[in-house]
């Protein structure tokens, strides 16, 4: 997919399926590493990061069979213990391998992970704790990590902040260590507590699963196992700011409510009608939303990848909102893109100041990383006229099939061929 482009002012009606959780699948496909034979993942979203994370273990040795969203993974041969820097370069999970790797081999290498650019996203609680479980870890002038343990012993590990992803190096690293591992002040996110499911269901042996303190009793081996990913929440998220600035009525299928409660708190205060079910989400939304004050935080707050879309929304909101990021710096980088559109946003430091505007005006924009991408189609859904936007490849990383979704609700929208994207941005003066 090139481009998008989208013809606001519809409302969104009827019923979508929620797609897997990326961020739930990108750390279960590592785990699958730590077994000498074959793990199944269920529910898996065909999007751009699952299949590098593919490459990444196929080039590994891993013997991977994609079916429709059916993903096996036959890990009894492991022939390399280096990620590919090519990899790395593009998507930041794989450093979630670390763990697995050393786990597996006593053995790692990688690069300091890129993706998406919000902010420096610093991996030294990764390497902390690791380091804490006897791995030798040493850093080189090109920006390799390499990594070994002559036997991972368990240990106590106090993390100042609840970083997800140093959560789980450790889980995966711990799972396969000698003795107990207690992980104080780990990260509480439903992916957090996803990746522990699977690993106990491979055989690890852990407690305190979705708690500050987990324990982590190493085992020697794990075995055959399949698990299903959850509905992916952000997306989730996402769809249901789509609503609300569109206006209308959906049913988000496949998506657990009670991982939303800290989102769906914040949209309630704005006026969006949700009504929670076993099955799914309900979202309705019949007026502008209202102005709101958001912190973002680690889990149960308002997550940092939803930030991008609640800009989108406080653009066209009735009043005056405000937004403090307190994760990642660098995502205030997609309020450029919303003040293409006519928005009215103020920066200051890591606080962003909106005064709603309605309707934004179509224009054509570029998606600064993947959720200011969706974040746009927000925006895009409540601006008079054309909007498109460029630099889809972004999107792609974390979403399935956005414009099929969205069409299927009601949206004007549609992939651009190349072409006709670079047309666009010579005629807006971007090319």
């Amino acid at each position: 997919m090139s481009g998008i482009e989208i013809e606001g002012l519809r409302p969104l009606n009827g019923d979508v399926r929620i797609q897997g959780s990326k961020n739930a699948v990108l750390p279960m496909m590592a785990a699958a590493v730590l077994h000498r034979g074959t793990t199944v993942l269920e529910n898996v979203p065909r999007i751009q990061d699952v299949f590098c994370m593919t490459d990444i273990l196929t080039s590994m040795g891993c013997r991977c069979r994609m079916d429709g969203h059916r993903l096996e993974i036959d890990a009894r041969t492991v022939s390399r213990v280096a990620v590919p820097r090519e990899y790395v370069a593009s998507m930041r999970s794989s450093i979630v391998l670390l763990g697995a790797l050393l786990g597996r081999t006593g053995e790692a290498a990688t690069y300091y992970p890129g993706g998406c650019s919000i902010g420096s996203r610093p991996i030294d609680l990764h390497l902390y704790g690791l380091e804490r479980l006897g791995a030798e870890i040493a850093g080189q002038e090109d920006g390799r990590i390499a990594a070994r343990a002559d036997k991972l012993t368990g240990g106590r590990i106090r993390f100042p902040y609840p970083s997800v992803g140093a959560t789980e190096n450790v889980l995966l690293a711990a799972a396969a260590a000698r003795g107990t591992t207690v992980i104080e002040g780990a990260a509480r996110e439903p992916e957090i507590v996803s990746l522990c499911r699977m690993l106990s269901g491979m055989g690890a042996k852990i407690s305190g699963i979705g708690e500050e303190t987990v324990t982590v009793e190493g085992v020697n081996e794990f075995h055959d196992s399949e698990y299903a990913a959850p509905g992916d929440r952000i997306v989730t998220g996402t769809y249901m700011s789509c609503v609300m600035a569109a206006g209308g009525r959906a049913f988000l299928r496949g998506t657990d409510a009670v991982q939303l409660r800290g989102v769906t708190r914040v949209l309630r205060r704005m006026g969006a009608e949700i009504e929670e079910a076993p099955s799914g989400i309900r979202v309705g939304m019949a007026r502008r939303p209202g102005p709101v004050k958001v912190r973002t935080a680690p889990y149960p707050g308002f997550p940092t990848d939803l930030q991008s879309p609640m800009l989108s929304l406080l653009s066209v909101s009735d009043g005056c909102g405000q937004v403090l990021e307190t994760v990642f710096e660098g995502r205030f980088a997609t309020a450029v893109q919303l003040r293409r559109m006519g928005a009215c946003i103020d920066i200051e430091g890591n606080k962003a100041e909106v005064r709603g505007i309605y309707p934004l005006r179509g224009a054509c924009v570029t998606a600064p990383d993947l959720r200011g991408g969706a974040a746009l189609a927000v925006a895009g859904l409540a601006a008079e006229g054309k909007t498109r936007i460029g630099g889809c490849a972004h999107i792609l990383r974390g979403y399935e099939d956005i414009c099929g979704d969205l069409k299927s609700l009601g949206a004007r929208i549609r992939q651009l061929p190349e072409a006709e994207e670079a047309a666009g941005e010579r005629a807006d003066g971007r090319g």
